[in-house]
């Protein structure tokens, strides 16, 4: 894969020969589950992990449909929570972003909740945002998560 620097990069990329073979010049491809762009751009990965939820989603709600409120919750935590390489994100679009915080409406399908309820609500209720909270809370303000939590979300440093 060759990376370009803000969109530029050489017009002719020489081949690269391994034991003889040439190697194959792409544009992506996944690494140990994350996908990795030439533009470096997180934008395919955050693709990639909301068509995971998406179908992890449905699947609860179609197996788990005549179970409790409490054994549905249980379930979208455990399986509906994990971002496995979301640690890595740092360069991505407002709009990847906001499809994958929309798919998170199958919370709402899997509890069989009003379209009108309230979403934060919903999620306070069942005790999911606790997680991304207590990282936030427990994170150092110096760290590299929290200048990119207030680069994405404006928020000026209070130093």
């Amino acid at each position: 894969m060759v990376v370009f620097r803000a969109g530029k990069g050489p017009e002719r990329i020489p081949p690269v020969l391994l034991d003889g073979t040439p190697v194959q010049v792409v544009e992506q491809f996944k690494y140990l589950g994350h996908m990795l762009s030439g533009s470096l751009s997180d934008d395919l990965d955050i693709e990639r992990e909301r068509r995971s939820l998406a179908i992890r989603c449905n699947m609860l709600a179609r197996r788990f449909a005549r179970c409790s409120e409490d054994v549905k919750i249980t379930l979208f935590k455990a399986y509906c929570l994990s971002f496995y390489t979301s640690q890595l994100w740092i360069s991505y679009t407002k709009r990847f972003f906001n499809t994958l915080r929309i798919q998170y409406d199958a919370l709402r399908v899997l509890l069989k909740k009003a379209r009108y309820c309230s979403a934060s609500g919903m999620f306070a209720d069942a005790g999911v945002h606790n997680k991304l909270l207590r990282v936030v809370a427990q994170a150092s303000p110096d760290s590299v998560f929290i200048k990119h939590w207030r680069k994405v979300h404006q928020i000026p440093n209070t130093k």
